[in-house]
């Protein structure tokens, strides 16, 4: 009996995975297919160079034979949006250009972004990390990109961790955590701390590529005395442990010095052999620049303090955000 239904297990297996495997060639010839069509049509408004609206006119008649011949989804929107395709991709046939794996909806986000470096970053962490269509729409909104470190004008020199990752491209500021629904006020650093873990999942999302859960209120004791760290994570990309602490209030120096203790507790205590030194970041909810400028934040290449914002700021919010957090980083 168990062999039979071994024997099912693996038949059900064997289709499921030729499902995927035709979902994923269909994907790659509707997506070649809408880029041949924006192609198309370019060439053919250059035809017609100089005609008054013969390009909004040629679109309009094409989305009507479309539509009689192949049915929905050839509108003229739709249409615009091939032509935009091929005008953002130009080498798209090109097998080294772009990532053929991800969807059309993939695409159709990212076409709205107009930093070549941030589409080439979404495209590449879009088929690496697997994010959903939905999960890209949210970093997009969220200026993921922009809250990188690395990706910051003028940055000061970055430590290298590896011929492929250093640290600046796995840390964020601000740190955007909407998904916490938090909205008292006064709200505690344990209340924070707890709905970070009941969203974990979202969490690791937010936080990135590499991350593991490491455990919360993490106890690390020297001979006299037991300390317990926040939040505690390994990346397996940094090959390292990363510490988080928690800050309700402006960061001081002595939040600073508490968390530069626990990276060095860990190091010493925890580290493996052969693994890269702890990093240790401080969630605050604002950062002081004189405290960023004359602490030992400013030549200290494992430790950061990072503003997070438990809410969904608007567009324009963020931004501002961002500014300022790049002045900050960047006094450091």
């Amino acid at each position: 009996m168990l062999l039979e239904r071994q024997y099912i297990t693996e038949i059900k297996e064997i289709l499921t995975q030729a499902r995927l495997k035709s979902y994923a060639a269909i994907n790659i010839a509707m997506v070649e297919s809408y880029w041949l069509i924006g192609k198309r049509i370019v060439e053919q408004e250059q035809n017609g160079e100089g005609r008054a609206n013969y390009g909004e006119g040629l679109i309009k008649e094409l989305s009507k034979a479309l539509t009689t011949d192949f049915g929905k989804g050839f509108s003229v929107a739709n249409l615009e949006n091939f032509r935009k395709f091929y005008l953002t991709f130009p080498d798209f046939e090109n097998p080294y250009a772009v990532r053929r794996d991800l969807t059309w909806t993939h695409y159709r986000l990212i076409m709205r972004i107009q930093n070549q470096k941030a589409r080439e970053f979404y495209i590449n962490e879009c088929a690496n990390q697997n994010w959903s269509s939905r999960h890209l729409e949210r970093n997009i909104n969220t200026f993921y990109y922009d809250r990188i470190l690395s990706t910051k004008d003028d940055l000061k020199t970055l430590t290298k961790v590896s011929e492929q990752h250093q640290i600046e491209d796995f840390i964020k500021d601000p740190y955007i955590f909407e998904f916490l629904n938090l909205s008292e006020p006064n709200v505690k650093e344990k209340d924070i701390e707890n709905a970070l873990i009941d969203n974990l999942q979202k969490f690791l999302l937010e936080l990135g590529k590499g991350f593991t859960f490491f455990g919360k209120q993490f106890r690390i004791s020297s001979e006299t005395s037991h300390f317990y760290v926040d939040l505690v994570f390994y990346n397996y990309l940094l090959k390292c442990f990363v510490l988080f602490d928690l800050k309700t209030t402006k960061l001081t120096h002595q939040d600073i010095g508490q968390m530069d203790m626990y990276r060095r507790m860990f190091d010493d205590l925890k580290k493996p052999e052969g693994d890269n030194p702890t990093i240790g970041i401080i969630l605050c909810a604002e950062k002081s620049e004189t405290v960023v400028k004359y602490s030992v934040l400013s030549d200290n290449s494992q430790l950061f303090a990072v503003k997070y914002m438990p809410f969904l700021p608007t567009e324009e919010e963020l931004i501002t955000e961002i500014e300022r957090q790049k002045l900050l980083f960047n006094l450091g």
